[in-house]
């Protein structure tokens, strides 16, 4: 079958959905406001495929801009299953990496962006340093740099014009330190994660001859999860497609609209989808979930919504289980009651199939230590898992750990397709069509004498690292602070350690598996699905968080809507019998008057 045709046969099952087949015909700039399990990424990604296939000549492309590496690797899987591998005329990536490879490093120089030459990105080791000496010459003292970590941040993404008042003024002493903190990096050659987008913004803005050029290439920029992504990419945004002509088309949901503190305002989005040059298109039926699940969304929310579940869905059921005691008590008594019921009601059903929600991660290492009592295993997405979700280089390595371990019999994952991405990861020294060929001879033959899922797994990575990564790392400035997380995780696997034991199939079940219960935060669960949702420390204090403004106490409600619009057919909310968060007292309360 053609590339064409798989995605035409995909395009048909949207005209079922007047919506998303809506969107899939828009011609000129189109937001689609897609509410939970509404199909929105199998909209964008057939509608991507035929951008790509009828609408843009080649070789100019399109860039897919996405919230997280995660949104990104989903995109990529969905796209490689139309026939379509993202790098040769599709950028997909997260803002900060379309910045940096689009933007900056191809026009530091010439767009006089203040860069040293031959830059590299940040390790966290290296932001430390460059806070605690600019602390030091702004601020002095005896406290601890890195609390200022966070509130510099926001600061730096909230205001971007630095000539403005409004940057020297509203925080004079914040402003300093920033600044401060930016020279402090110049001087070691580096920029960190929040520059990169600043950069491109400011760039975009004084260079008119750069918005062409972006153009020439990108006549069509799609933007995933808009809600999440902050002033810098609206910025933009409204730069590229209402000034130069580029078309745009986004997909975001205002009521999931969970990272105030990144600098993310779910208004952005209202106030795009509003525009009269913007045609907006909701997608309504929701597919996941069940509809007593979806009316009691509403109540989730505390605003009324006209989501209907798709025809033909299941009930769906939501539990309440106040409980007494500590958290670990609490923990304890979810795998002795609630996952007991659960598998009553439901024997065939498996253990990937459940995943606890918590607000902190700190919750979850109560789950954790419960489950390994019982003897189940556990796949955690939070700040406590056993390396960063987000690190573009663990993830290809747990997929490079599954081809080894069976993957290579069974075609998933192909290995073109970790080769193409092992290629992506350091495409500023793999840049050429040798280079590639190069690049994947090397990783077959490093992979193929290591096909075995029982080895060990720090003599596994420790191998792959040496005949892979190493020099890659050293000549690709933008992947030293991968290169950090990766020794991190290698140190964890020595003897003595937590992860000594681990064997390779086992790391490569760290980000899939059905045998295993999932563990994430409200925060890390968003854009998934799963049969059964247990959301665990639904109390106040923990949600919203004690002395929180009117916009966090807002942000918490999306957040707790978020984690219970993430279960098919049951949702089971745990709580303190004295302190349950008002947001489960209010949703106790509507579902008691239907």
């Amino acid at each position: 079958m053609s590339d064409a045709s798989i995605y035409l046969k995909a395009a048909e099952a949207l005209r079922a959905n007047p919506a998303q087949w809506a969107a899939y015909e828009s011609k000129g700039h189109c937001v689609v406001l897609a509410g939970p399990g509404s199909g929105k990424t199998k909209t964008l990604t057939v509608k991507l495929a035929r951008l790509l296939s009828e609408d843009i000549q080649e070789p100019r492309g399109l860039a897919c801009i996405t919230y997280n590496n995660e949104c990104a690797r989903e995109l990529e899987t969905r796209l490689a299953a139309l026939g379509i591998e993202p790098g040769r005329r599709a950028f997909v990536g997260t803002v900060h990496s379309f910045s940096l490879t689009q933007i900056v490093l191809p026009y530091a120089k010439a767009a006089d962006m203040g860069l040293p030459d031959e830059f590299c990105i940040a390790t966290r080791a290296e932001r430390r340093q460059a806070l605690e000496t600019a602390y030091k010459k702004v601020i002095g003292g005896r406290e601890n740099p890195q609390l200022l970590d966070f509130t510099m941040g926001t600061y730096r993404r909230s205001i971007l014009n630095r000539n403005s008042t409004e940057w020297r003024e509203t925080d004079p002493l914040m402003a300093t330190l920033v600044e401060a903190f930016e020279a402090e990096l110049r001087a070691m050659g580096r920029i960190d994660f929040d520059d990169m987008p600043l950069l491109a913004v400011r760039a975009l803005r004084e260079h008119e001859w750069l918005q062409r050029a972006i153009l020439a290439k990108y006549p069509v920029l799609i933007v995933d999860e808009y809600q999440d992504l902050g002033r810098a990419l609206h910025r933009m945004v409204m730069g590229l497609c209402f000034s130069t002509g580029m078309r745009l088309f986004a997909v975001g949901d205002a009521d999931q609209s969970i990272y105030e503190f990144n600098g993310a305002n779910p208004q952005l989005l209202r106030e795009l989808a509003a525009r009269k040059d913007v045609e907006c298109v909701r997608l309504r039926l929701n597919y996941r979930s069940g509809s007593k699940i979806v009316e009691a969304s509403n109540f989730a929310l505390g605003e009324a919504r006209d989501y209907e579940a798709a025809e033909g869905a299941e009930e769906g059921t939501v539990y309440f289980h106040p409980q007494q005691g500590s958290y670990e008590h609490q923990a304890a008594e979810a795998f002795r009651t609630v996952i007991v019921d659960i598998a009553k009601r439901h024997p065939d059903l498996e253990p990937g199939d459940i995943a606890f929600l918590y607000p902190a991660a700190w919750l979850g290492d109560k789950v954790a230590e419960v489950a390994q009592q019982v003897g189940l295993s556990v796949i955690r997405t939070d700040t406590n898992a056993i390396y960063p979700r987000a690190s573009r280089l663990m993830r290809w390595l747990e997929s490079c750990a599954k081809w080894c371990s069976g993957g290579w019999q069974t075609g998933t994952p192909r290995f073109n397709h970790l080769a193409n991405e092992g290629a992506r990861l350091f495409a500023e020294e793999i840049n050429t069509p040798e280079m590639r060929l190069a690049f994947q001879r090397a990783l077959m033959q490093c992979l193929w004498s290591r096909r075995d899922g029982t080895l060990v797994l720090r003599q596994w990575l420790s191998d792959v690292r040496a005949a892979i990564i190493t020099d890659l790392i050293v000549k690709c400035r933008t992947m030293k602070d991968e290169g950090e997380t990766l020794d991190t995780f290698i140190a964890r696997t020595q003897p003595g350690k937590d992860c000594e034991d681990m064997t390779v199939s086992q790391f490569a079940g760290q980000s899939e598996g059905n045998d295993s219960l999932h563990l994430s935060t409200l925060h890390s669960a968003k854009g998934r699905e799963f049969s059964i949702v247990i959301m665990f420390g639904m109390d106040q204090g923990s949600i919203p968080r004690n002395n929180s403004t009117a916009s966090q106490k807002s942000e918490a409600r999306r957040l707790f809507y978020v984690g219970f619009t993430r279960a098919k057919s049951e949702v089971h909310i745990m709580h303190s019998n004295l302190r349950p968060s008002p947001f489960v007292t209010e949703l106790q309360n509507r579902l008691k008057l239907e």
